[in-house]
């Protein structure tokens, strides 16, 4: 077993097994991913698993993973919201995989209970709360987090909780979202019982922030329909731009309309730890909930939400008992639970890894990694800016842009232009040459296809980012006109 006196001495060949195997497959596979298609990968994972059981599969099946990885720790890896995690997070982490507490009673993790409590504390100041007054739990991510946000705000934006037969008779709740919103947004009231169609979608400008102009048309309307406005969820940093909604003026509006403001911050959080990026996020601290994740701009092992609100008392239709967990004569004598505080019951303690780092790098130190990001984002802004066949959308927010191959000369094929964008990023994956993201553009219509770069590694060098984009004006000249 991993844990107690002797666990230690148990996991310490085990440990030397998997390194030897991440070092061999990362060798084998040598660069962002393995090269081939989906079936390829798919075809060693079934003769790996059809081995017999053997005290080697430990380090057979880690080189397997290992080579059949995207790195993001590979400066050609830079699709998605997919960090490379720090290597003391990593450790942190094998110490609460070691020990296994479970965060839904105190006598499961008694010092990871308190851990959780006071560094939601620490994350509730940096984003301007007041700790005394706030709560919040560790999420699997900002998909949780938002369902979160958005229950709390149907439940007391329906006057109390909802009763288990579903929504009071009449009741045509409304949540305003941008178009630019995570998706989770939609998922979230489809859950909720209240239907996608209760999500309002509100235009956005160029650069994909919530127009708030849009916005109190959308709130006057739904209004004088009869229809009751919840909730208003703003986005700091959206997927594909890293936009920040305008959250002072959606704080203004969400104020006179009586709706619950949640801001997702899952990928912008990140910019509190920087003195420069910061102020993208003024405002922030008016949100009834936030959401933030720290395996994006944290570098944190996945999982590592966090959910936050500004008030604990927003948190009374989470409230349960269960007298085997959290039995109220113990709540009584001193023991707490934070059972109340999370969807899920069985729960691990990924607040252990987050409070290491902070702890370690600090938030100076953390800072500093974010503007190097920063930085490099704006280093291939000026680098597709150089390339005749690249084409920039937007200056880049935070650490992500969006551009397009296109040759001179192509502006009159839009469509041959997204086939083309899209194929070269497969010519890259199967060539196994980079991981670049592909996303499209709000509207209709052709000529919306974009790529992508994430740069969430903040050692890569922009010469790396510069090298990344000449493969794709080479995948792009093979693919254009076939």
């Amino acid at each position: 077993m991993s844990g107690g006196v002797g666990g230690p001495a148990a996991l310490g060949p085990l440990l030397a097994a998997v390194l030897d195997a991440l070092e061999t497959g990362a060798t084998r596979r040598g660069g962002p991913l393995p090269a081939g298609r989906p079936a390829d990968t798919a075809a060693r994972v079934t003769a790996a698993m059809a081995a017999a059981p053997g005290p080697d599969a430990l380090a057979r099946l880690t080189d397997l993973l290992a080579h059949g990885a995207a790195d993001p720790a590979d400066p050609y890896c830079a699709a998605h919201l997919h960090c490379p995690p720090l290597a003391v997070a990593v450790a942190a982490d094998l110490a609460v995989s070691a020990l296994n507490p479970s965060q839904d009673s105190w006598d499961q993790a008694p010092a990871a209970t308190a851990l959780e409590t006071a560094l939601l504390a620490e994350l509730a100041a940096l984003v301007g709360y007041d700790p005394a007054h706030a709560s919040g739990v560790l999420t699997s991510g900002g998909t949780e987090s938002n369902l979160m946000g958005l229950m709390l705000a149907r439940d007391q934006g329906l006057d109390g909780i909802v009763e288990l037969d579903g929504l009071p008779p009449g009741a045509t709740p409304r949540i305003f979202a941008s178009r630019a919103a995570h998706f989770s947004v939609q998922r979230a009231a489809a859950l909720l019982g209240l239907g996608e169609r209760a999500v309002v979608p509100v235009a956005v400008d160029r650069d994909l922030r919530m127009d708030p102009a849009a916005l109190a048309d959308a709130l006057a309307g739904a209004s004088w329909a009869g229809h009751t406005p919840i909730a208003v969820v703003a986005t700091a940093g959206t997927t594909d731009t890293g936009a920040v909604d305008p959250l002072p003026a959606l704080a203004d509006l969400a104020t006179r309309y009586g709706a619950w403001l949640h801001v997702d911050a899952a990928y912008g959080g990140g910019a509190l730890l920087s003195d420069r990026l910061a102020p993208l996020l003024d405002g922030i601290a008016r949100a009834d909930s936030v959401s933030l994740d720290w395996h994006k701009l944290g570098w944190q092992p996945a999982a590592a939400g966090v959910f936050l609100v500004r008030r604990a008392e927003s948190y009374v239709s989470l409230a349960r008992r269960a007298e085997y967990l959290n039995p109220a004569d113990d709540e009584r004598a001193g023991y707490p639970s934070l059972l109340g505080q999370s969807l899920r019951t069985t729960r691990r303690a990924d607040a252990f890894k987050i409070a290491v780092t902070l702890h370690t790098l600090g938030r100076a130190g953390l800072g500093r990694l974010v503007d190097a990001c920063h930085d490099l984002a704006r280093a291939a802004a000026d680098t597709v800016r150089a390339e005749p066949e690249l084409e920039l959308h937007a200056e880049p927010v935070l650490t992500a842009l969006l551009f397009r191959y296109r040759p001179p000369g192509a502006d009159g094929e839009p469509a041959a232009l997204d086939e083309a964008n899209a194929e070269l990023r497969r010519v890259l994956l199967r060539e196994g040459r980079a991981v670049v993201g592909r996303t499209e553009l709000p509207g209709e219509g052709p000529g919306r296809v974009r790529l992508k770069l994430t740069l969430l590694n903040p050692h890569t060098t922009p010469e790396e980012v510069a090298g990344l984009l000449r493969e794709v004006v080479s995948a792009g000249r093979e693919v254009w006109r076939g």
